[in-house]
């Protein structure tokens, strides 16, 4: 049973979250759709099957994140803005977070796991970002903390607050009106920041589509907490896909796709390994794992259930290096399909 105090809490209207993609106006892209068929996708999903991408991987940034990270930053004051901004991430809210300090003219610190690519922290470093190593994830957050508190940063969630997810949600509202009728959205889940801003803005646009949660078999944190029926913490996780390795759901976010999401899945590490070397090989996109994540899904566990539909897919972003990709990706062979 879930929490009364999350049922509560309210989602951003139709009328917000297009106000804040109004106020983002030219500071983010409004990323292209594509309508994917062809042999390989019809063999994989059936040919009475209409797959739409919405190509998010060609936000700035190389990320979704650049929306919420602004949108907080355009919410400060002043005065806050002149102290600049603080992050703890190990690799895409970092980044999405020294864009947008940037892009605004504000000064940022991110703290960052010494684990993080070298290539995420070299963007943050590109972006001007000010970078702060430390041993772990857990220590990246309360370095942040302490910097907050010092320093009079703000201290931007990677994927809590209204705010946040509100700048998601303009993600959701674009797609919504690219592409009409949608049955279905398919949509990756680490901390749940984007399939709650998503869900939020689908659902009001289009009640009748279903929006599925897709996480990692080693980090499914969401899972848990629709089981617990409040916000649930992992031990540790262990999945290729970082950017969905958040250690834990906050209520905010929780509650939004308790509300809106119909169906969670898991996929395991060789499904996005599998579903990378299909998008490269077919749509030529060298995207991360989690990137891949919603198409893995819809090729794998919700491939019958979804026959015949017009389905979305969110292509997330694509912050990887080639080294790292080449190490990851599963190549496609076309001969499977003879």
């Amino acid at each position: 049973m879930t929490d009364p105090r999350i049922e509560a809490i309210e989602a951003p209207s139709l009328a917000a979250i297009r106000a804040a993609r109004e106020r983002l106006g030219e500071r983010v892209r409004q990323t292209p759709t594509w309508h994917w068929s062809g042999r390989e996708i019809d063999a994989l999903v059936g040919s009475d099957t209409q797959v739409f991408l919405k190509l998010e991987l060609f936000q700035y940034a190389g990320t979704f994140k650049p929306r919420g990270a602004l949108l907080n930053i355009l919410a400060l004051s002043d005065e806050a803005r002149a102290r600049g901004v603080t992050a703890f991430s190990a690799g895409n809210h970092a980044i999405a977070t020294a864009f947008a300090a940037r892009s605004t003219g504000i000064s940022a610190k991110v703290v960052m796991p010494k684990t993080a690519a070298p290539f995420r922290v070299a963007l943050c470093r590109a972006y001007g970002a000010e970078i702060v190593l430390v041993d772990d994830g857990r220590q990246a957050f309360e370095e942040a903390k302490r910097i907050e508190s010092d320093e009079g940063r703000a201290l931007i969630h990677p994927f809590e607050g209204p705010l946040t997810i509100l700048g998601t949600a303009t993600l959701g509202y674009e797609f919504g009106t690219q592409v009409d009728g949608l049955d279905a959205v398919i949509v990756p889940i680490g901390g749940g920041g984007l399939c709650a801003g998503v869900a939020s803005s689908i659902k009001q646009m289009m009640p009748r589509c279903k929006i599925y949660g897709v996480e990692p078999e080693g980090a499914d944190a969401m899972h848990r907490s629709f089981a617990a029926g409040a916000p649930q913490s992992l031990e540790r996780a262990n999945t290729i896909a970082d950017s969905l390795a958040a250690p834990y759901t906050a209520p905010y976010g929780f509650a939004l796709c308790k509300r809106y999401v119909d169906e969670l899945v898991r996929i395991d590490d060789a499904a996005m390994q599998c579903a990378m070397g299909l998008l490269f090989a077919t749509m030529k996109l060298a995207v991360e794992p989690a990137a891949a994540a919603a198409t893995a899904a819809l090729c794998g566990p919700l491939r019958d259930q979804l026959a015949g539909l017009r389905v979305g897919v969110i292509v997330c972003g694509s912050n990887i290096d080639p080294a790292t990709f080449a190490r990851q990706v599963m190549p496609y062979a076309p001969e499977d399909l003879a």
